[in-house]
C-alpha cells in the first residue's frame, strides 16, 4: 500500500511504497496559495493510480489548511476536472475556466 506525506523541506508532496519513493507533486507555497507546478511518477509506476491517489491527498491537506490551489500542473488540473465538487472550489474563481482547456 502506498504512502503519502507532506516533505516541506522539499517543497513536495511524496509517495512511496515500502519505504521507496515512487513519485512526488511540486509545491510552491506563499501565503494562503499553494501552487503545483508539476508531478512526477517514476517510471515503472505509471498506470497503477499512484499519482492520482498522490494529488488527492495534496489536494486534500491545501483543503484542510484553507490554501488556494494555482494547478499549473496539467495532471492536477486533470484531477480537479474529473471531481469539480470535491476541488473546484479550492481553484480561485477567476481561474476556473482554465480548467475546461483541458
Amino acid at each position: 500500500m502506498a504512502t503519502v506525506c507532506d516533505n516541506p523541506a522539499e517543497h513536495r508532496y511524496e509517495i512511496a511504497e515500502g519505504g521507496e519513493l515512487v513519485g512526488y507533486a511540486d509545491y510552491t507555497l506563499q501565503g494562503d496559495v499553494i501552487a503545483f507546478p508539476h508531478t512526477v511518477t517514476f517510471p515503472g509506476n505509471e498506470g497503477r493510480g499512484l499519482a492520482r491517489q498522490l494529488v488527492e491527498f495534496a489536494l486534500d491537506d491545501a483543503r484542510r489548511r484553507q490554501l488556494a490551489v494555482l494547478p499549473q500542473c496539467s495532471y492536477v488540473r486533470k484531477v480537479i476536472a474529473d471531481r469539480p465538487g470535491d476541488y473546484l472550489s479550492l481553484v480561485p474563481v477567476d481561474l476556473r475556466a482554465a480548467l475546461h482547456e483541458i
